[in-house]
């Protein structure tokens, strides 16, 4: 199968993502597991809210995704969500956090995420929604 040129990316072209977590574990975990599922390219990390937006400012590589977690090593993803959709207007901006209850939710979709999952337990509705993502890029 031939790589098609990041350029002209299609439906079978990778989605590109950029990962906010704090935790390498989850982030190596999570990473994997996306991959697996999807064809996926993870273009950065970061691990607190200053490199994410380092990232996000200074490399200018526009994606797919932004999967962001609330609590970081320094900063919030709240506070990182509404700098993110300025910085990648273009990109879906997903919220994965084990702090996803109703009223976390409220919150982060007001400040501009595109949809909020549970890392306990809805790892399968991301991997669906990537899916849909993915599918829209045709």
């Amino acid at each position: 199968m031939s790589s098609p040129d990041s350029s002209t990316a299609t439906s079978s072209g990778p989605l590109s993502c950029f990962l906010v977590e704090d935790s390498a574990l989850i982030r190596e975990n999570l990473v994997a597991t996306l991959q697996e599922m999807l064809t996926l390219e993870v273009v950065g990390q970061a691990e607190d809210e200053a490199g994410a937006l380092r990232w996000l400012h200074d490399e200018a590589i526009p994606c797919d995704l932004v999967i962001i977690d609330i609590f970081l090593k320094r900063g919030t993803g709240l506070s990182l969500l509404p700098k993110a959709r300025l910085l990648q207007p273009e990109a879906k901006l997903v919220v994965l956090s084990n702090y996803a209850t109703v009223d976390m939710r409220r919150r982060c979709l007001a400040l501009g995420a595109d949809r909020v999952f549970d890392k306990s337990g809805e790892l399968d509705e991301l991997i669906a929604y990537c899916l849909d993502v993915a599918s829209s890029k045709a």
